[in-house]
């Protein structure tokens, strides 16, 4: 039978999403957990690979098991065993013909910056910058990267297309607590990160709307922006057509 679980992580305890060799990541733990109550390897694969230090209110993965249990005992099952990092909210069964990634209509991904008093306890969790951001310029910014472009100066890794859409950019601030949040249909290795610190370029002055507007213009001619650290992105929802039911 086939699952979609729906989880939060905090990724600053793990080496990534993806499985790799020797290291700690979200795909083994969980994968660790499903094969010992299986009593046989269980895989899993998720709705998108979040790096080192990125962390997920709501990441999806699929996988399928053939013991008898119910959806609540397997929750909790799986959740004694992934503790204290990580959590699985939902399980529900999904068609065979389900794919967490190709059936995607949405993704959120929220950005989040402390533009209050530098607080350690907050590193892991959130960008601290020692300069003063203008969120004004932030926010014309971002205006530029809505709709369809192509993103491949705001993309790490080479690709045979680098063309998406971003449907909305929203900024809210409560308690010094700056929270960008992007929608869009699908988002590339470090375009976030990327995008955000194209923005923190412009409000800090050490770029222009001008030479944002020319990267989409001519992505061919390569330039650089800032790269924001993963601390701070959370993939936040993903939603999905009406094969699934969504549950956030």
């Amino acid at each position: 039978m086939k699952y979609l679980g729906s989880i939060s992580y905090d990724g600053s305890k793990f080496y990534g999403f993806q499985r790799l060799k020797g290291h700690i990541t979200v795909q083994s733990k969980i994968e660790e957990a499903l094969s010992k109550l299986a009593k046989k390897e269980v895989l899993i694969k998720g709705a998108g690979r979040t790096d080192k230090g990125v962390h997920a209110y709501g990441q999806r993965i699929i996988f399928s098991l053939d013991i008898p249990i119910d959806l609540d005992n397997l929750k909790r099952a799986i959740n004694s065993l992934v503790a204290p990092f990580i959590y699985v909210y939902d399980i529900k069964i999904v068609p065979d013909d389900f794919h967490p990634r190709f059936d995607v209509l949405k993704k959120e991904y929220i950005y989040k910056i402390n533009l209050g008093e530098y607080q350690p306890l907050w590193f892991s969790y959130m960008y601290e910058p020692y300069i003063k951001l203008d969120v004004h310029k932030m926010r014309e910014c971002s205006k530029l990267f809505l709709g369809i472009h192509n993103f491949k100066n705001f993309t790490s890794g080479d690709r045979e297309n680098y063309e998406c859409i971003i449907y909305d950019i929203e900024f809210s601030e409560e308690h010094d607590i700056l929270e960008i949040k992007f929608t869009g249909k699908s988002f590339y290795r470090y375009m976030v990160r990327n995008l955000v610190g194209a923005m923190i370029d412009v409000a800090s002055g050490k770029a222009t709307l001008e030479e944002v507007i020319d990267a989409l213009e001519y992505p061919d001619i390569k330039r650089q922006f800032k790269t924001a650290i993963p601390n701070g992105l959370y993939l936040n929802k993903i939603e999905y057509g009406s094969k699934i039911e969504d549950v956030r």
